[in-house]
């Protein structure tokens, strides 16, 4: 509200009381007509700023441009290994490695997408289907998407995974085709769920008569094997892939591909590319994020009215995108992970700088009771406790006690704040961010 529309609002207290309420009702109609004018000109000026933009689509992380640069021996490979396929063999099943933003899903469907247009030539019957594991979540969800792509019908929930498993080979063996199941993130659905669902894909060709299918799965965990059954690592009989982290040389020739199709001719500055790729080489070697760098500059620079985008504008987005991608981080924990995570936090309500791993799992252990799922072995939550720290959202450090021997001593790597919004928001964590463990009850 303006300061004259503040003036009348203070001054309308020396009026009767219902003209005094006609006299509210109507200022406030005059902010809204206010606040809706202004709506119009942040359209009316984004609408008439074409000058930084030619296709901001080209900096998604789902766009698979028609080249993938600095990735020829890791598309070499895996075309070699698909090959079989389009004489009628399934194909090894393949595990590809790699950090986050290394290109090992874009490699994927690049590949998977020539594959099938080859087949398609030679009337090869194959089918191909991509399945991110964190989202999906369960077991049935995969199984759905696997369904789907087989037009098997299988309804949204309400039947036993066993059901949707026999309906899915049923189908396969109806159409007689070689089936490809890209399994993306799989680490996310094994921690949390195990490795039945991966077990049973990996028997399933010796239940079929007609139809074959073979698994490519995609893991930002190295140790990702460490959780499997020794029956589902005999059975995979896999071949491996690892991509390594782009260096800056190789991020900027990314962007500078990228920009040229993104950005419109002279709206774009040599040294906020340079600076893109520095900042994102010097972390984690992230195309993804060295993208999101380019685009949200872009972004700020368009709705600042600016010619061209600058330096200055890369450091905004930086501290932006950083915001969300921790957030982004958050939300996508395993379930077990983000138990631990929310027990430092409660544990954090105390008031201590620093607490130790039996204090955490007891939490824990509550927190599971809450939700009504089993808990760890602490040994294993100890090694959740490594991975949270090893991604920066906690932080753990080993001090010698003395003759006490030595300890571990864990606090939260990011903001509270964060946490608990991004907790909140969560329906099956919205109360337990407020919950009083029992340990603490006192405190």
């Amino acid at each position: 509200m303006c300061k004259l529309s503040t003036f009348f609002y203070e001054s309308s207290y020396l009026l009767e009381p219902q003209s005094r309420q006609y006299f509210h009702c109507l200022l406030e109609e005059i902010t809204r007509l206010n606040k809706i004018d202004t709506l119009e000109d942040v359209f009316d000026r984004f609408l008439s700023n074409t000058h930084i933009f030619k296709d901001r689509e080209v900096l998604r992380h789902d766009y698979i441009p028609d080249k993938l640069p600095h990735r020829d021996e890791q598309i070499n490979c895996l075309g070699g290994i698909v090959a079989p396929v389009l004489r009628g063999s399934p194909c090894s099943n393949a595990f590809i490695y790699g950090k986050t933003g290394t290109g090992k899903t874009a490699v994927t469907k690049y590949v998977l997408n020539r594959l099938s247009s080859k087949a398609q030539q030679l009337g090869a019957s194959i089918e191909v289907c991509y399945v991110n594991c964190r989202l999906a979540g369960t077991e049935y969800r995969v199984l759905s998407s696997l369904c789907d792509a087989l037009d098997v019908k299988v309804p949204f929930t309400g039947l036993a995974v066993g059901e949707v498993f026999d309906r899915f080979k049923e189908g396969l063996d109806q159409q007689r085709k070689i089936f490809i199941v890209v399994l993306d993130e799989i680490d996310a659905l094994i921690k949390t769920r195990g490795d039945m669902l991966l077990y049973e894909l990996t028997r399933v060709n010796e239940t079929l008569r007609h139809g074959r299918t073979s698994i490519i799965g995609i893991s930002n965990d190295l140790r990702f094997k460490e959780f499997l059954d020794p029956r589902v690592l005999s059975s995979l009989s896999e071949e491996e892939i690892v991509f390594r982290p782009y260096d800056a040389t190789e991020l900027q020739d990314i962007l500078w591909r990228r920009a040229q199709m993104a950005f419109a001719e002279g709206a774009l500055l040599d040294s906020a590319v340079s600076l893109c790729a520095a900042l994102a080489a010097a972390e984690h070697g992230d195309a993804r994020r060295a993208l999101d760098l380019l685009r949200v500059a872009g972004e700020l620079a368009e709705r600042e009215g600016a010619t061209c985008v600058s330096e200055a504008n890369v450091r905004e987005a930086e501290k932006r995108v950083e915001h969300d991608r921790i957030a982004e981080v958050l939300e996508n924990l395993p379930l077990h992970s983000k138990l631990v995570l929310c027990s430092v936090y409660l544990l954090g309500k105390t008031k201590v700088s620093y607490t130790i791993t039996g204090d955490i799992y007891g939490i824990y252990c509550e927190l599971c009771d809450q939700s009504g799922l089993s808990s760890l072995t602490q040994r294993r939550v100890s090694g959740l406790i490594s991975e949270l720290d090893m991604i920066g959202l906690l932080n753990a450090r080993v001090v010698s006690m003395g003759r006490y021997g030595r300890t571990k001593k864990i606090r939260l790597g990011v903001g509270r704040s964060l946490v608990r919004k991004v907790f909140t928001d969560n329906d099956r964590f919205r109360d337990l961010v407020g919950y009083v463990p029992n340990c603490l009850s006192g405190v």
